[in-house]
């Protein structure tokens, strides 16, 4: 496959033009990497009006995933969903309210274009018992109870799957409601990029999603902040013309080219050795994964490229579990009281797996650590998201918060189940959890509500 970009690249490096144009580190410096550092010069195309190099390369990316269009994103999965959201509400029925159904392990991304773009949401709570704050099981069954208690469709249901545990949504089952009812299917798929180069694939657009994120960076060879954007071949003509603008709406003006670069030279990589090497990682992690019951190890998630363990069940707290790992020459991905999230990817290489496997391979036997699943912290609605962000705020302590609304969201970078969120009043379900959480202050609007 063709890498424009890295080729336009290579071929102004030979041609050793003075750099009388951004950046100003002129190809020099310490880090080595800027020679390929540049600005939208002649030639390199624009990314938010793209008709050269970048828009070839996002062709490429786009036959790849098998989208109907998939367009580049410097700056993560966060810019793609507030792209996303924007798009479903500009394409609702006219005269319809902005709403969106979302599962409620948002990340917080989310919860700051709810503000932005001024919609309301509908919340889909947990249908089970949960440990975690970024688990949030839905079924479609139960996405079918709440649209079906609808009287208008929202512009779209929301998800994020793979959840930051590992845990996948039934993606299919849960687009089949939501087409049976005249609505889209939106889905945060950060941590699955990888998913499509699967047999077969189980990536959100061939399992039925009408658009998704995925963040390239999280589980392909791209530097950080690299993501995608795609649309389905299935979706209203209004995404593929718009997203660029939607995009654009949301980004900056000077998104970074070695991060273009990166998702450029991906392609070449997707297009040849890469899906063999991300098969070849996930059954070495499938291999791993069967041997630890028997030495004491649970884990949760089916996410093939994520090993979750869960540390309270064998007896430890996942905090000193990373620390553990860490003696052994392993850093995770990210530990709490309960877990430890490990991802893994294409370029894991065998030196590492065996690091891993070794850090885990002394079987032990403890007691579990009894944990009670979470309560439910479904806070009165006093105020919508964007009314709450913009007003006047205070920070208190969290203990002393009961019945405050909510001023900014608690809710952490990885996708996950916020506290209260904006414009909530704060119930004794919520301060239990930040109790839990070690949440010590939080803001709330200043008055009385």
């Amino acid at each position: 496959m063709t890498t424009p970009v890295w080729d336009f690249l290579q071929g102004y490096l030979r041609e050793g033009m003075s750099r009388f144009h951004m950046p100003g580190h002129k190809g020099e410096g310490p880090l080595g990497c800027e020679q390929w550092d540049i600005t939208e010069i002649q030639g390199a195309d624009s990314l938010y009006d793209a008709s050269g190099i970048l828009a070839g390369s996002e062709r490429n990316a786009a036959i790849l995933f098998g989208s109907g269009a998939t367009f580049y994103s410097t700056e993560g999965s966060s810019q793609c969903i507030r792209a996303m959201l924007y798009l479903v509400l500009m394409n609702r029925p006219a005269g319809t309210a902005p709403v969106i159904a979302a599962a409620r392990n948002v990340h917080k991304a989310f919860v700051y274009a709810a503000a932005l773009l001024d919609f309301e949401i509908v919340w889909l709570w947990p249908e089970e018992e949960t440990r975690s704050l970024c688990a949030c099981p839905i079924t479609p069954e139960g996405l079918e109870r709440m649209l079906s208690g609808m009287d208008t469709p929202p512009a779209a249901v929301y998800v994020t799957s793979p959840d930051y545990l590992g845990n996948m949504a039934d993606t299919a089952g849960l687009a089949a409601v939501c087409h049976r009812h005249g609505t889209l299917l939106a889905v945060d798929n950060a941590h699955g990029a990888y998913l499509r180069f699967l047999q077969p694939s189980r990536h959100p657009l061939d399992l039925g999603a009408d658009l998704c994120c995925d963040s390239a960076h999280k589980t392909l060879p791209v530097l950080t902040g690299g993501a995608y954007l795609h649309i389905a071949k299935t979706a209203p003509a209004a995404f593929r013309e718009n997203a660029k603008a939607a995009l654009a709406l949301f980004g900056s003006t000077s998104p970074s080219y070695l991060t273009l670069a990166s998702l450029d030279l991906c392609n070449a990589y997707l297009a040849g050795e890469g899906p063999a090497r991300i098969r070849n990682a996930v059954k070495r992690l499938e291999t791993l994964k069967a041997a630890l019951p028997s030495r004491g190890w649970s884990t949760v998630g089916d996410e093939p490229l994520k090993l979750t363990l869960d540390a309270a069940a064998y007896g430890m707290s996942g905090l000193l579990t990373a620390e553990y790992l860490q003696v052994g020459c392993v850093e995770a991905e990210y530990a709490d009281e309960d877990y430890v999230v490990l991802m893994a990817s294409g370029s894991t290489d065998e030196e590492a797996f065996q690091f891993l496997e070794d850090a885990l391979k002394h079987p032990m036997t403890r007691q579990p650590i009894a944990r009670p699943a979470l309560p439910l912290a479904k806070g009165e609605r006093v105020l919508s998201v964007r009314e709450a962000l913009f007003a006047p705020r205070e920070s208190i302590r969290a203990a002393e918060s009961l019945g405050r609304v909510c001023g900014a969201p608690t809710v952490s970078c990885p996708p996950a189940v916020p506290i209260a969120v904006s414009g909530e009043r704060i119930g004794p379900e919520a301060v239990e959890l930040f109790q839990r959480y070690g949440v010590d202050t939080v803001e709330v609007l200043r008055g009385e509500y």
